[in-house]
């Protein structure tokens, strides 16, 4: 099997490692920056997902942009057509589903369902095309599937963590957030004599939502990275085939487009009905 730059063939433990490297960087202990050899620290940058998921976000700025500059009610285009198909999908889902007041809610919607769908999409490009071009480049390394890398699915869930947070504090107060914390899901006695237990019951309480509460954003970025690093695997295993991948290949990238877009759907559901537990009192 030939490598990214042509050079010498590679088993095919060594073709599969190639393709789930990232382009990485990392300073020294000695202050250099320095290219792949980052293993076990923690400040590397993966400079491939950064570039691709940064270089999609705008794509879909433009693109959208575009859409809405060049609207129009008596002759819409195709495209304009297809973009307002997908905003009323995403508005739809929106008034459905959140039941607080948020002007943030629907942008934040459509941002996330596009965003995480054009790099899901990136999985449908042919594993050695871009990393082959990339190695006559001089770029050893290309992965271009963002989704793929757990840094970037665990960072956009930690920004809806950090929404859910504000949400809960800015609706409920911190004392209703302290309160979800301590006085569920048991109600503690605070008066009579079980008031002793009433120290131990909300120990219980705060250790349960927390575990709860962290669990959102784990498994938020978790089955987006688990779903989409599988579907790239077996890319790349049917990629090892030669020829006789080209049929499994449109196959199983037909199949996967079923799978990119619910997986998108999925992280912009979950992100709008956890905020919208966030933004009801009860």
């Amino acid at each position: 099997m030939a490598s990214e730059g042509g050079h010498s063939p590679q088993t095919s433990g060594e073709y599969i490692a190639h393709h789930l490297q990232n382009l990485q960087v990392c300073q020294s202990d000695g202050g250099e920056w320095i290219w792949n050899h980052c293993a076990g620290n923690p400040m590397t940058i993966n400079v491939d997902s950064m570039f691709w998921s940064v270089f999609l976000g705008v794509i879909f700025i433009v693109l959208f942009r575009s859409a809405a500059k060049k609207s129009s009610a008596r002759e819409p285009s195709r495209f304009q057509a297809a973009v307002e198909i997908i905003v009323d999908f995403v508005d739809g889902s929106v008034k459905d589903t959140f039941r607080g007041k948020s002007r943030l809610i629907a942008p934040l919607g459509l941002t996330i369902f596009v965003w995480v769908f054009l790099m899901n999409l990136m999985d449908l490009i042919p594993v050695d095309w871009i990393p082959m071009a990339a190695g006559w480049a001089g770029i050893k390394y290309m992965k271009v599937v963002p989704t793929t890398d757990v840094n970037v699915t665990f960072g956009m869930s930690i920004a809806v963590f950090f929404l859910i947070l504000f949400y809960t504090v800015k609706n409920k107060g911190i004392g209703g957030f302290i309160a979800e914390l301590t006085l569920h899901p048991i109600a503690p006695p605070l008066k009579g004599p079980g008031i002793i237990a009433a120290p131990f019951i909300i120990s219980f309480n705060f250790i349960l939502e927390s575990v709860a509460l962290i669990a959102k954003p784990v498994s938020l970025s978790l089955r987006l990275f688990g779903n989409m690093f599988a579907g790239e695997l077996i890319f790349i295993l049917i990629a090892m085939l030669g020829l006789w991948q080209l049929p499994l290949h449109f196959l199983w990238a037909i199949f996967h487009i079923l799978i990119i877009t619910l997986q998108a759907f999925i992280f912009m559901m979950l992100t709008i009905v956890y905020l919208s537990l966030a933004s009801e009192s009860h």
